[in-house]
Formats: structure tokens, sequence, C-alpha cells
């Protein structure tokens, strides 16, 4: 089945979700964390949508991952109560938030941090509603992006975690990206998993107790699996990947899903022909995206009359 989601204007494209390949990818994806013996916890940014994280949820995934608290508080009023909130945080409007979320018993919600402030402001906002809050240190594995150094400073920052009121250290969180990626799919999983194995190994040596050590992104979600579940990296118990339920045209170039993967399309009118060399479709930069693949430009077909590609043409070789 799919299902047509009009944009506002009825002269903009449409977004075409097929159900059946969202069904089929869901548990595919469930399918390969069960065989490999970790938790799967999706993260939902590609598509922000309860439903369709509450079928992720129904096929087996032990919880949800969002960025922004703001998300987490839209993903707690849709029915989900167990969350990460993936992006660290702070400044009083976000506490706020997080005050919202935690006074609501129901609500298991577990916070990153990079930074001792960060976690401050949690335990600021534990202590006010009256109870501990769930952290998860984030490890910088080469991103450059959010996460402490592997090593002495992440030992240094556990540390002072482990020593604030209302805050429970209860594991340790890394993430692959577009750094990682350019050295392969399969060297980065491995990477990624021997920093993250590594640090558990250092912090348990140091007699600290973590319950999730949790690696992950679409692109190496197979190919962790498979370390996985031949036995490597025993260690890891979680894994997040996010856009690969829904499937990504750049995470294709780059091996990490198949064309037939993808659910969802955009329908376009064709505008003019005025040109017998190209034509002018109704939709543009801000349907497709920001993202011009440009990292992909020595694959074959990228340019096309010395134009970069945005995307995929259905039915074009």
């Amino acid at each position: 089945m799919t299902q047509n989601i009009p944009f506002p204007s009825l002269n903009t494209p449409a977004v075409l979700l097929d159900l059946n390949q969202l069904e089929t990818n869901i548990e595919a994806i469930q399918r390969a964390a069960n065989e490999a013996g970790v938790k799967l916890r999706p993260h939902i940014k590609i598509h922000s949508c309860a439903e369709i994280a509450k079928m992720q949820i129904k096929a087996g995934a032990c919880g949800i991952e969002v960025g922004p608290v703001e998300e987490a508080e839209a993903m707690a009023e849709g029915g989900l109560d167990d969350i990460v909130v993936a992006h660290p945080f702070y400044g009083e409007h976000k506490l706020e938030i997080l005050k919202r979320l935690l006074q609501k018993p129901e609500n298991k919600i577990t916070l990153v941090a990079d930074m001792i402030e960060q976690a401050k402001g949690y335990s600021k906002v534990g202590r006010a509603v009256g109870r501990k809050v769930p952290v998860l240190l984030k490890i910088d594995t080469g991103v450059d992006r959010y996460g402490v150094l592997p090593g002495e400073p992440t030992l240094n920052l556990a540390k002072k975690l482990k020593q604030l009121p209302f805050i429970e250290l209860i594991g340790i969180y890394t993430h692959e990206s577009g750094a990682n990626y350019s050295k392969g799919i399969d060297v980065a999983a491995f990477e990624v998993a021997s920093i993250a194995c590594e640090m558990a190994k250092m912090l348990r040596g140091e007699g600290i107790e973590l319950d999730v050590v949790s690696v992950g992104s679409s692109p190496t979600y197979y190919e962790s699996c498979r370390l996985f579940k031949d036995g490597k990296f025993t260690e890891i118990n979680e894994i997040h990947p996010g856009g690969r339920v829904i499937g990504d045209i750049v995470y294709m170039m780059m091996g990490g899903n198949t064309r037939e993967a993808c659910a969802l399309t955009v329908l376009t009118s064709v505008l003019s022909t005025s040109h017998t060399n190209h034509v002018v479709i109704d939709a543009g930069f801000k349907t497709f995206g920001c993202e011009s693949m440009i990292a992909q430009r020595d694959k074959p077909g990228f340019f096309w009359n010395g134009k970069p590609s945005w995307g995929s043409i259905q039915g074009r070789k």
C-alpha cells in the first residue's frame, strides 16, 4: 500500500510513503538486531512520527531515540515513554522541557552529556522533581561534533558525572558519521565499535558500572550487526540507526541501503519543457534537502551536463 501525504499547498509536490516497504524495512532492521543479540533503539529523526515509532516498538525495539529535547516532549505526548535524547543540551528553557517530562513518572528519559556543565543542569532538574536522571556519556569517535575524546578525557568526565547528585551514569554512547565513512562502511563500523569497547573496558576497570554501550548509524547498521553476530565486541548491547527505516539515496551511494529499500519518494510535476536538454519541475532545494551528495562526486552518473546530482529519478538507470 502506498500512501500519498500531500504538502499543504496543492501546487507543491507530494510525498509518497510506501507502507509495505516501510514495514519490510522495520522487520529487517529488527531481525538483524535480534540475530546480533543487541537491543535496537531507532533514532526517529527522519520520520519524526509517533505512529511509525510505535510500529518500530511493536516490532521489538526497546525504545526510541530523538535529537533535541523538544522532540522528546512531542514523542512523549504521542505515547512513547522510553526515550534517549541524543543531543546534549543546556539552557533554562530546555531544562524546563526536561522538568515537564520527568514530572510524569511513566516517562523514562535518558540524556546524553559530553560536558559537566550540561550534567549539572540535568542534576538540578532531577533534584527539583525528586528523581535521578539516567545519563549516557557521549564519546567522539572522529565525527568531530558532540562527544568527549576517548581515553583520559572520557575517564575524567565519567568520574565527575559519578559525583553529581541526582545523576545516574548508566553507559556510553557513540555514533558513526561522515568522517568515519571515508574509509569504507566496514572499516567505520569496526573502528567505532573498537573505540566503544575499549572505553567500556577502561571505565569498568575503574569500577564504573555500565548498563548501556551504544553504537550505530544507518550506513553501518548491517555491518555492525554482522560483527556482533560473529561474536565480536560483546561489550556492545545497543544499536541506534536512524534513516535506514526510510532509506536514503545518499546512504545508497555509500552502500548503506539499496534503492529498492527507499520507502519515501517525491512526486513532482513537469512545469516546462522549453529546452531540449532539460525540464523544469515543481520541486527544488527546499523539497529535496540541502545534501548535494557532493561527497559522491566520483561515482558514475553523479554529474549530468556538468551539474551535480541532488537525488535519483525513478525509472532512470
